[in-house]
């Protein structure tokens, strides 16, 4: 996400897990040549001050690209609580032709007095596709989440030869609470590759479900040639995408594989699975022949770079 509020701020994240909704509708009002953000309220925000088991919550809006531009717009702090309640407008003057060429960043921040503030989680909507008669309240995840199950095939032929043909098998059943960015449900699809091969020819997906903030997918990915032990090295990259005829836009992924850094030796990038992503990916390698399954966070991320 270009204009994300994680390339606005390059070190002010913390180890925060993102969770929680936010609530909120945009209004453009004519008469007064302003852009309106009615911010009603957060649900299960995830504690930030973990000795005092608080947070300490407020939204911060801006319109990207240009930050400085129109200025910082927040709420009032919200002090210990993780569902707070705000009901403020955040004003921006802005004419309209303007404000349809920008993307309005609303992130929610934790207050520390004594020392950085830290994030709890965004929402970015892009303006150019915004239909302004919706004017109703809008709830939005601060983090998605999909279900997927795997399952290792140790070797589908009984050759001795083929004792590098097992399978690894990703079952995508459904995502939750994918977030509306263009006034209406995302048409969501999900891709998959298995690193470190990264040619274009070996990445799979979905099909694609119109208007879906919950999409069950039910597809069943299959990728052969592994041995047992290929998978200390190998990493399944789930990321889930909005699709748009001239440019798809990325919501969120997961990957699952050891978390090492490395693959064969060879330190890498996309080898960053976090605890949960690598227990999924350890049940899988204790349970040979056998489904495991969990809900993930999405998160952002650097995608590996295919080859052609």
């Amino acid at each position: 996400v270009t204009g994300s509020v994680m390339s606005i701020y390059s070190s002010e994240f913390g180890n925060v897990e993102v969770k929680g909704t936010i609530q909120f509708a945009i209004h453009y009002v004519q008469k007064l040549g302003e852009f309106h953000v009615f911010v009603v309220q957060c649900k299960d925000l995830a504690v930030a001050d973990v000795k005092r088991n608080r947070s300490d919550p407020y939204v911060k809006c801006y319109l990207l690209p240009d930050k400085a531009k129109y200025g910082k717009k927040k709420t009032c702090v919200r002090k210990k609580t993780l569902d707070p309640t705000f009901n403020e407008i955040l004003r921006f003057k802005i004419p309209v032709e303007t404000l349809k060429t920008q993307k309005l960043n609303t992130s929610v921040w934790h207050n520390d007095t004594f020392g950085r503030n830290m994030f709890l989680g965004e929402v970015e909507l892009d303006l150019a596709e915004w239909d302004f008669s919706n004017t109703q309240m809008n709830e939005y995840l601060l983090k998605g989440r999909i279900k997927v199950a795997l399952r290792f095939v140790p070797q589908t032929s009984h050759s001795h030869k083929n004792k590098g043909n097992g399978e690894v098998q990703i079952w995508v059943k459904e995502c939750k609470n994918l977030p509306v960015t263009r006034g209406v449900a995302i048409d969501p699809f999900v891709k998959c590759a298995v690193l470190p091969d990264t040619s274009r020819k070996s990445r799979q997906k979905t099909r694609v479900l119109k208007r879906a903030s919950n999409p069950v997918f039910n597809h069943t990915m299959v990728y052969d040639g592994f041995r047992q032990e290929d998978l200390k090295e190998a990493c399944v990259e789930l990321t889930v995408w909005d699709h748009d005829r001239l440019n798809n836009h990325f919501i969120g992924g997961i990957r699952l594989g050891p978390g090492t850094g490395k693959s064969y030796g060879s330190e890498v990038n996309w080898m960053d699975s976090n605890v949960a992503e690598a227990a999924l990916w350890e049940r899988m390698m204790q349970s040979p022949n056998e489904w495991v399954e969990d809900i993930l966070p999405l998160r952002m991320m650097v995608m590996a770079r295919m080859s052609r």
